[in-house]
Parts: C-alpha cells; sequence; structure tokens
C-alpha cells in the first residue's frame, strides 16, 4: 500500500518536531478536527464506499464454502463467516491493529502504543495522512476478518467450531499482524527491502493459503477421504456462484482502495481487477475443458474467477490493463493444473485454499516482481516501484524473498499454534468419528440444517433417495410410491 499524500505525511512530520502532537488530531472539545483534512474530503469519502464494499467478501466465502462442502456440514461454514467477523472485530480493537499498524513498530511486530485503539481517532493515519486513523484502522480490519475467515476453510467438514474461532483470533495476532507489519508497516523489514505487494498476496493470500494447509495437516484427513463418501463435489452449486459474485464485487474495494485514496492509479486497479477475474475464469475454464473432454464446469469458472483474484492483488496497483489479464490467465490455469496438489502432498486440504490462495498469491506475487513498472505506479503522483520490466532485475529475488519467508512462517507458526491448541483440555479441534459421519452440522448446532429440513425428514421417512425424487426408482421403493399417495397398510 502506498502513501498518496507525501508532502502532508512530511508536513506532519516537521510540526512532530516542532513540539507535542495530539494522537487524537486534536481535542474535538477546543478545535474542529475536521479543518486538518480540509479540501481532502473526498478521499476518506472513497475509503469508506471500498470499506462497504469490502465487506461482503466475508459472507461470501461462507457461501462460496458452504456450496463446496456437502449439505451436512454446510450450516458451520456460514455461521463462521459471522463469528470470525465478530471475533477478529474484538482482536482488532484489542491489540491487532496496535501490533501491525503502530507508528513506533519494529521491523518485525508493533507495539502496544495503540492498545485498545488508544490515540486512534481523528490523527492521520499512518498509511496515509489524508485519512483519519479511525477510517484506516476499520479498511484495515476487514483485510484481517477476510483473511482469517479464509484459512478456517482448512478445517473442513471435520474441525470443531468452538476451537477454530480461538484458533482464528491467536493466528491473527502472531501470524496474520506480523506478516502486516513487515509487508506494509513503513518500519517493516519488507516493506524496506523493498518487496512490492499491492494489496495482500502475502499478508492475506500466502499466509492464509499455506495456515490452511496446515489445519488441514493437523487435523488429520476426513474419515473415509479418497472415496466416494468424501467426494469434493459441491452439494450447492448456486451457493457457490452467489458467493463468488459477492467476493469478486468486494475486491473492487479491497483492491481500489488499496491506493488509500482516489486517484487515477486508484480507477486503474479497479479495472485490473476485473480484467484479472475475467481472464481467471477464461483460464480455468480453458484447462477443464481440455481436461474434462469437451465439457464445462460452473465450479471451475468460479475457481477460475478467485485464482485471477488472487494473482492480480499483489501486482494490481503496478501494472498495465493487459499485463493484468496476462497475470489471472496464467494464474488461474497453473492453479487448475494444481488439481492434484492434495494427493501430492498427503494432506486432506479439501477446499482447495492451499491451491487457490497459497499457490495463486505466490504466482501473482512472482510476477508482480517481472511485470511492475514506475510507469504505472506514478499515476498517483508519489509511488515509485519498479520490477524486472524496467530492468531491476533484482526485484524478482525479492519478491522470492517474500514469498518463501511469509509462507514458512505461516506454516510453521500456524502448526505450532494449533498443536498446542490440540493438547488444551477441551479444546479438541476435531469432531468424533460419529459426529463425522453424521455431518458437523447435526453435532455443532441445535435443530438447524441447511435447505428445507421438512422435505429431507420426508424423505428419510419414506425410505426414499434423491435419485427416486428426480424419477429414478429407488430399491425398495416402486415407481407408483414416489409419484402418487404413500401406499396404505
Amino acid at each position: 500500500m502506498s502513501n498518496l499524500f507525501t508532502s502532508l505525511l512530511k508536513a506532519r512530520q516537521e510540526a512532530e518536531e516542532a513540539g507535542p502532537v495530539d494522537e487524537w488530531g486534536g481535542n474535538p472539545l477546543e478545535v474542529n478536527v475536521n479543518e486538518q483534512f480540509a479540501g481532502l474530503e473526498y478521499q476518506s469519502v472513497y475509503i469508506a464506499m471500498c470499506c462497504i464494499v469490502v465487506w461482503p467478501i466475508i459472507p461470501g466465502i461462507g457461501f462460496l464454502y458452504g456450496g463446496l462442502s456437502r449439505r451436512r456440514s454446510a450450516l458451520a461454514l456460514l455461521f463462521q463467516s459471522f463469528m470470525v467477523s465478530a471475533t477478529i472485530t474484538f482482536q482488532w480493537m484489542f491489540w491487532g491493529f496496535s501490533l501491525a499498524y503502530s507508528k513506533s513498530a519494529g521491523p518485525f511486530i508493533g507495539d502496544l502504543s495503540n492498545f485498545a485503539l488508544r490515540g486512534i481517532m481523528s490523527g492521520p493515519s499512518i498509511g496515509s495522512a489524508a485519512l483519519p486513523d479511525i477510517l484506516f484502522c476499520f479498511y484495515q480490519l476487514l483485510f484481517c476478518a477476510a483473511t482469517v475467515q479464509i484459512v478456517i476453510g482448512g478445517a473442513f467438514e471435520r474441525g470443531r467450531i468452538v476451537p477454530s474461532i480461538v484458533f482464528g483470533f491467536c493466528w491473527a495476532t502472531i501470524v496474520y499482524c506480523p506478516i502486516a507489519c513487515w509487508t506494509w508497516n513503513p518500519n517493516g523489514w519488507l516493506f524496506n527491502l523493498p518487496s512490492l505487494d499491492f494489496a495482500g498476496g502475502g499478508p492475506v493470500h500466502i499466509a492464509s493459503g499455506c495456515s490452511a494447509l496446515a489445519y488441514a495437516l493437523v487435523l488429520g484427513k476426513r474419515k473415509g477421504h479418497g472415496t466416494e463418501g468424501a467426494s469434493k463435489k459441491a452439494h450447492n452449486v448456486t451457493l457457490v456462484f452467489l458467493g463468488t459474485v459477492l467476493i469478486w464485487f468486494g475486491w473492487f474495494g479491497f483492491n481500489g482502495g488499496s491506493t488509500l485514496g482516489l486517484s487515477v492509479r486508484s480507477l486503474l486497479v479497479i479495472f485490473n481487477t476485473n480484467a484479472a477475474a475475467s481472464a481467471g475464469i477464461l483460464g480455468w475454464v480453458f484447462v477443464d475443458y481440455i481436461r474434462h473432454k469437451q465439457r464445462f464446469s460452473i465450479v471451475g469458472a468460479c475457481e477460475g474467477a478467485i485464482a485471477g483474484l488472487v494473482g492480480i492483488t499483489p501486482a494490481a496497483g503496478y501494472v498495465s490493463p493487459w499485463i493484468a489479464f496476462v497475470i489471472g490467465f496464467i494464474t488461474a490455469g497453473i492453479c487448475a493444473l494444481m488439481e492434484n496438489v492434495d494427493g501430492w502432498l498427503g494432506i486432506d486440504e479439501g477446499m482447495d485454499v492451499f491451491k487457490l490462495h497459497g499457490v495463486g498469491g505466490m504466482v501473482g506475487s512472482f510476477l508482480t516482481g517481472i511485470f511492475a513498472t514506475s510507469k504505472i505506479s506514478m499515476l498517483d503522483g508519489a509511488t515509485e516501484a519498479s520490477g524486472a520490466l524496467d530492468g531491476i532485475g533484482v526485484q524478482v529475488g525479492r519478491q522470492l524473498a517474500d514469498i518463501c519467508a511469509v509462507s514458512l512462517y505461516s506454516f510453521v507458526v500456524s502448526c505450532v499454534l494449533l498443536l498446542i491448541l490440540k493438547y488444551i483440555p477441551g479444546m479438541h479441534l476435531r469432531i468424533t468419528d460419529e459426529a463425522e459421519e453424521h455431518g458437523l452440522d447435526r453435532d455443532q448446532f441445535h435443530g438447524e440444517e441447511i435447505g428445507d429440513t421438512d422435505i429431507f425428514e420426508e424423505i428419510a421417512k419414506r425410505g426414499l433417495s434423491v435419485d427416486a425424487l428426480i424419477g429414478q426408482p429407488h430399491k425398495g421403493s416402486s415407481t407408483e410410491q414416489v409419484q402418487g399417495e404413500p401406499k396404505k397398510d
């Protein structure tokens, strides 16, 4: 993320040298704290609108995961999208923002100078002097919440809800916040390397993908993994499509707001986001079309869109629209070809979080080092960022350093954290085999299921199968019984 208003930040630094500055931006009982942003109010309006656009990503991931899972475990994934949002809001207010974005942070993690949002109100933010602290804090909160929601996918169909929420709180504290500090805090070591990460290739995608892989590893494989009973076939393609639509919509604010202000560059970023998602669909469908003998997949198209969005995230503010299209196509194609990555690794990560976010984030970050050009980054009038395309070949090496550091740290620390939680009394990470067989929803919820419960209960009473309902007689039942009234004794 870049600071569009270097001159304002410099003026603030000069004022700090001249004397103490009220971190609240002034006492609102004595002065009008809005005057310091006079003439720049439109910047706050733009980022506030981006916040509103970003929020649907969180329930969107819930819809996506719920649709991809089997019906009997779908409700838990919808529920967790709200629980994650609520828990991470508390974590971010408590100490998360301070650990990631305190102005006195070290190269690896922030301090607690802004503990419990102390000093966070109307003062100019660390990201942009044109934005109040409280707005910048809220925008970054949404990034953290969306990332934790992605990570929860690693518990696919077998992770208990309470431990997953505890893990999410701890993970945000010791994994996300440090990596966000490395990447986006002006004191962070990756920021000063410099590694180029426009909107979260490392903190959001590589970290969440590798952590979800660690979650799946520690939980172990699903019961019957590899058999028909543990099929990865989505139970509700409509939910998958709806979730993808919300995620794609939210990504316009996710990337578009990462300029931290309105400029020609932010408008280009929005265009690049759409171009990469569209190219991702084409890339994934192309692979599917060949692999499945000229047949299509809506789920594949949705995964392609997400892969394209993931690939462009670190590069969106550094590349032209045609390069964004290429990045989206390449990222989706590579992710689609990684269909058997779970088998290669011997880990049952059934939600494809590592494939889409981990691998996709790595590809996008690497390609950023190749295609970044200052001709694009300077569209905001302040940010100069170059890659191999501008003759700065060393940037590719810096991106590789970023990829290795983030992936190793997130995977190892997540494993250690999960193993610690696993052996805490009462904090069993995984449901029992019996509960898994009946479904996560029935074990973790009381009297609620996805879909029309009455219909499914009636099907069970009559001993019918879904095949019977669509015109294929079930063994032990006549076609007459399916189509008409049940026979009386």
